[in-house]
């Protein structure tokens, strides 16, 4: 049993011993790995990384693998090192690939493979443990905001290695922080971004996330949501009536207010005067009855809460209550020898309303005449029949009676031997005097 461990022991310093030695030899010699490859590795803390040295048309040569101490890992396929987390995953004449499970900070550093060759040959893996941060946190200056005041958020991630990198978004838009990167005792890193910016009232409720790039994980991010404080914005609606309000109608205006925090208080007034005395307030609504000229003016709604006050105006011009128009008549009278045709006379009833347009903010601007198409197309229809009939009459008139007219005075002058003669002869002579007719039109 003692030769056997005495044995034991001579191996292991053997092996031991020639990684030394090739490393003096390599220091003679220039080192030459154009044979030899290997790949660097990152690896998560507590995962597994993967050692591969790989030959190139080799010629039977050893390969071993050495950590950042020069301490033998591999010997070809035999482990000098007792430490269980090496396992060999493969080896052959061309690749020896060792998995180190478990990984930790200590175990960072450069990796050695070798090839016995005539100089020898290394190449180096360079194994990086990467540490991912905590869960990102954000703090805000304050819990509440004004609209136009400027705020103050940081997003810090703690623990990590390397540096993350911290991203801010509002909403879809990104913004720019700045970031501050401190270093530990322990090769960690805390990075701390401060963002400032302005809100504004549609900031309200908009998601303010703080996204940590790193390449040890994904998708880490945090979140708040803005409260954005207002001042009420104001409108007013007429609930009623619809179109002009006129003589006689009622009223009701709504004051429609929103802000953050809700309006405390609403109130009506209307400028350069009282409000009427029959004007109704009822929480936000305004409601006037039976309106006239006199209520004519400007109507202002204010609305309040802790931030501020606004309001909003209505110009009100109450127009002439609608009047009826009465439909024009037309008259004919036909006589044998004359027409007579009655035309309506042009009174102020026919005449299209010419009412003035007032500037009315909620009513409209410049509002149109009341013209009554109906009536003027009566009347001209009216006309243009008459103008017919009077053409027809006259038409029939004057064929029934179309030839010549004849006096019967001449009648006997032919044979008379003079004027005298012809008169005494003439047919009937003053007989039918009575039976001459004459017409007119």
């Amino acid at each position: 049993m003692a030769i056997t461990g005495n044995g034991s022991l001579a191996t292991l310093l053997f092996l031991f011993m020639i990684p030394a030695a090739l490393h003096q030899g390599a220091a003679q010699y220039p080192v030459q790995s154009q044979n030899l490859v290997t790949d660097d590795v990152a690896v998560v803390e507590g995962e597994i990384a993967v050692i591969s040295c790989r030959v190139k048309n080799n010629d039977d040569s050893v390969i071993q693998l050495l950590n950042p101490n020069r301490q033998t890992i591999y010997f070809r396929d035999v482990r000098p090192l007792k430490d269980a987390r090496f396992q060999l995953v493969n080896f052959s004449d061309n690749e020896l690939r060792v998995s180190l499970s478990n990984v930790t900070l200590s175990d960072e550093g450069r990796y050695v493979c070798q090839l016995y060759t005539d100089p020898p040959q290394e190449a180096y893996a360079d194994i990086t443990v990467l540490i991912p941060p905590g869960n990102p946190i954000i703090e805000s200056r304050e819990r509440q905001v004004i609209e136009g005041n400027e705020t103050e958020m940081t997003c810090t991630a703690m623990g990590s290695k390397p540096a993350a990198t911290i991203r801010w978004m509002k909403g879809d838009k990104e913004l720019q922080g700045k970031s501050k990167v401190e270093q530990t005792y322990d090769r960690m890193f805390t990075v701390t971004s401060q963002l400032t910016f302005t809100v504004t009232k549609e900031d309200d409720g908009v998601p303010v996330v703080c996204s940590v790039d790193h390449p040890a994980v994904k998708d880490l991010q945090a979140q708040t949501y803005l409260v954005v404080h207002y001042k009420p914005e104001v409108k007013i609606v007429v609930e009623f009536p619809d179109g002009l309000p006129r003589e006689g109608q009622n009223m009701e205006l709504s004051c429609q207010a929103k802000g953050k925090p809700h309006p405390q208080r609403i109130n009506w007034v209307k400028l350069d005067d009282d409000l009427p005395s029959h004007a109704l307030i009822t929480g936000a609504d305004l409601y006037i009855e039976n309106l006239n000229k006199t209520y004519n003016g400007t109507y202002r709604c204010f609305a309040v809460n802790s931030v501020g006050e606004s309001y909003d105006d209505y110009i009100l011009y109450v127009y002439d209550a609608p009047t009826t128009t009465p439909i024009p008549t037309t008259a004919t009278t036909t006589t044998p020898t004359t027409t007579t045709i009655f035309l309506p006379e042009a009174t102020a009833d026919n005449t299209p309303s010419t009412e003035p347009a007032a500037h009315d903010s909620r009513a409209g601007e410049g509002a149109p005449r009341a013209v009554d198409h109906a009536v003027i197309g009566g009347v001209v229809a009216v006309v243009v029949f008459a103008m017919l009939c009077l053409l027809i009459i006259l038409g029939r008139y004057f064929a029934r009676h179309k030839g010549t007219y004849f006096t019967h005075e001449a009648k006997g002058a032919d044979d008379a031997a003079d004027a005298d003669t012809a008169i005494i002869n003439a047919e009937g002579g003053h007989n039918n005097s009575d039976e001459k007719k004459e017409y007119y039109i």
